[in-house]
């Protein structure tokens, strides 16, 4: 009998899951005597659930270390909401109202080489190039500035529903962060909302979304206060991995709790990762390396 229920326990899953045919799955169970029609429900009901939830033994993703292969200088003024690497460059933008920018710094001197301040009333976050420009966005005030990537000066803006913060791009889009759990990817001529991922690591739920980087085919993602960063599949939001950077900057070179760990950048061109924090004093060229622990964000 075991054998038997099983058999049409995977039969019923297959027409539910698959087919999503309720109609035949009903039929099929009405037809059953009672008994087993109301056990294949019970168990019908938490294998969909368990589906819709992600599964719920899902395994968690696996966490990697990192080494540290150099340093380079960086601004303690800097409150660093947005950061890649381009040409030879740093590209950062910065937040705070009345000390917002965009800058791009030479990454052996730290040296500011160009600079573009936001009026007071706006708090700057993420960054991205896209072509010959320079979108940064801002936190709440709904106005994403674009800007000559060569000059700096602006040439339009859009405007967004919702909180900015992390911002990176495809070859094809853009990808942005609220600080929830949602990646948005953006039409980079419009800005408009193109479709999103809800990003989970198994079946747990993964929010407070920062600073971005897209490298080799993942979002690489900053979480908000944590040390951790996680590597995303853009096409599901499920977490293929996190990286563990616990130690990197010790406690003593923060300036205060908001020093925290926000800012992925990576060299196409010689296979390169850079990361740093608000205020840093230090930019750190790191190599990804296997770990076997486990740790909770």
């Amino acid at each position: 009998m075991s054998s038997f229920v099983s058999e049409l326990f995977r039969q019923l899953l297959k027409r539910a899951r698959v087919h999503l045919n309720t109609k035949a799955v009903s039929s099929t169970l009405k037809a059953m005597p009672a008994p087993i029609s109301r056990l294949l429900r019970l168990y019908l009901s938490l294998a969909l659930l368990s589906h819709s939830l992600g599964g719920f033994g899902a395994k968690a993703a696996p966490i990697e270390g990192y080494e540290v292969v150099a340093k380079y200088p960086h601004s303690t003024s800097n409150y660093t909401e947005g950061f890649f690497y381009l040409d030879g460059m740093f590209y950062e933008g910065t937040g705070i109202n009345g000390h917002s920018a965009v800058m791009a710094v030479d990454p052996e001197t730290g040296r500011t080489l160009q600079r573009r301040d936001l009026p007071p009333e706006y708090f700057g976050e993420g960054i991205v190039d896209w072509g010959p420009n320079i979108y940064e966005w801002t936190w709440k005030s709904h106005v994403c500035f674009v800007y000559d990537r060569f000059s700096l000066r602006p040439a339009k803006q859009f405007t967004y529903a919702g909180e900015g913060w992390g911002m990176t791009r495809t070859t094809r889009e853009l990808i942005t962060s609220d600080g929830s759990a949602t990646l948005r990817f953006r039409n980079p001529n419009t800005f408009q909302e193109t479709r999103h991922v809800v990003v989970k690591d198994g079946s747990k739920i993964v929010d407070r979304l920062n600073e971005l980087e897209f490298i080799k085919g993942e979002i690489y993602a900053n979480v908000w206060h944590s040390e951790m960063i996680a590597r995303i599949s853009p096409q599901d939001g499920h977490v293929i991995a996190w990286i563990d950077l616990t130690g990197l900057l010790p406690s003593d070179q923060r300036i205060d709790p908001e020093s925290v760990l926000n800012g992925i950048a990576y060299d196409t061109q010689h296979d390169r990762i850079f990361v740093t924090g608000k205020r840093w004093p230090t930019i750190f060229e790191i190599k990804i390396v296997q770990q076997s622990r486990s740790k909770s964000l």
